[in-house]
């Protein structure tokens, strides 16, 4: 009979897939670690689903109870914090340009489809093991990046001086409780940024606390809106999710969670299945994502209770609170949003250091990096990129160090 019990590495802080301290955890727990990992991916998450809900006009109960819904599906499927996440290039297309909810469901079951597609051809498995650990890395360290610009940019300047004095004080309580698991500094933060809402938002939480019911509502894509979202959404979205959503993803699985083999195939299932469920409920697009990951345990989660508990909180949301979603969001004080990303960011971007004993290596890994940050579509250019280097540089044709004197 199979335990279910895994081995996952217990760090003294961020993530050290090298350390050899091993502990038992649990496919699922409820504990104050799980809950405050639980927060690990909010503050991605958050901006998107609102974003796309005022500019497609979703409806806004039946996005967070999906949303909800699937996060709970992906804890007990994979005994993980493997996150779900909104699709991030269908999100900046649909908050962007206005796409509209039919576009955008249409689109969800296209990616879905050609994702089942992927796997069922072993398409998905092939492209996985073609890609370099090295580009992988890359990808990783491109993603840590983008998340510690958005944390440093939008969020923790947010509210000004004392937006600053906040996050500086977040950050000082991260760091001292990092890896405490006793007193899991995830957990202080969700509860200063309550208490700082309370001090300071304290009629909004008032307005916010009149529940009423709903439900999701059920649609049906047509055809066209399917043809139209495989074209204006899930193509420029397919890229990002084999590069960060499957490939980097299972990667993470490994460097977090070295005993347990998850592979791309099943990611790129549930990733598929999801998405040929959501559009029918009015469900917004979904994929994993490493970044995500990252978050859940660097806050201290090592189970899938974790990303129930963060379902839950969507459930609820969407279930009672939808019609006063605006005001729900707007209590939580975004410069500790930032500081979240920033720690789930320094996540990412230390990965890269197995990289560092082959400079060759390394060198593909941070170009990569660069190329995901800075480029349009950067991520499956620096695939591509690094991809082609990196096995030219094996032939010897480039990066290939210069023979010795005779």
């Amino acid at each position: 009979m199979e335990s279910n019990d895994v081995t996952v590495p217990e760090v003294a802080g961020l993530a050290d897939p090298a350390h050899e301290n091993r502990v038992k955890f649990p496919r699922i727990r409820f504990d104050r670690n799980e809950l405050a990992g639980s927060f690990g991916d909010i503050g991605t998450d958050l901006p998107l689903v609102i974003g796309m809900v005022f500019a497609a006009g979703l409806d806004a109960a039946s996005v967070f109870i999906m949303f909800g819904l699937a996060q709970i599906a992906t804890g007990l499927v994979y005994g993980l914090p493997m996150p779900m996440q909104p699709l991030k290039a269908m999100a900046v297309i649909v908050i962007g340009q206005k796409v509209s909810g039919d576009i955008l469901f249409g689109g969800g079951l296209a990616i879905g489809v050609v994702m089942l597609l992927l796997v069922v051809s072993g398409g998905l498995t092939w492209l996985a093991r073609i890609v370099p650990k090295c580009v992988v890395r890359g990808v990783q360290f491109g993603l840590g990046l983008s998340l510690a610009s958005l944390a440093l940019k939008d969020y923790v300047q947010s509210d000004g001086v004392s937006g600053y004095a906040l996050a500086a004080v977040v950050f000082v309580v991260m760091l001292l409780l990092l890896g405490n698991r006793r007193v899991p500094g995830g957990l202080v933060v969700i509860l200063l940024g309550i208490a700082y809402a309370l001090v300071y938002r304290y009629d909004s939480l008032i307005f916010a606390a009149s529940p009423s019911l709903a439900l999701p509502k059920l649609y049906t894509p047509t055809w066209n809106d399917i043809a139209t979202g495989f074209l204006v959404l899930a193509l420029p979205q397919l890229p990002l999710s084999l590069s960060n959503s499957v490939i980097a993803t299972n990667q993470t699985i490994k460097d977090l969670f070295p005993g347990r083999a998850v592979g791309v195939p099943k990611i790129g299932l549930t990733y598929a299945v999801a998405n040929l469920i959501m559009p029918w409920f009015s469900g917004i697009p979904v994929c994993h994502g490493c970044g995500g990951l990252a978050g859940h345990y660097a806050f201290g989660a090592r189970t899938g209770g974790a990303v129930i508990i963060y379902g839950g909180l969507y459930l609820v949301l969407g279930l009672f609170f939808s019609r006063q979603i605006g005001e729900v969001i707007q209590i939580f004080p975004k410069p500790i949003l930032g500081i979240v990303l920033l720690f789930e960011a320094m996540t990412l971007l230390l990965f890269v250091r197995d990289q560092a004993a082959k400079q060759r290596d390394l060198m593909i890994a941070m170009l990569v990096a660069l190329i995901a940050f800075t480029l349009p579509q950067g991520y499956v250019v620096g695939l591509l990129v690094g991809t082609a280097i990196y096995y030219l540089a094996e032939r010897g044709w480039l990066l290939s160090s210069p023979s010795p004197p005779s």
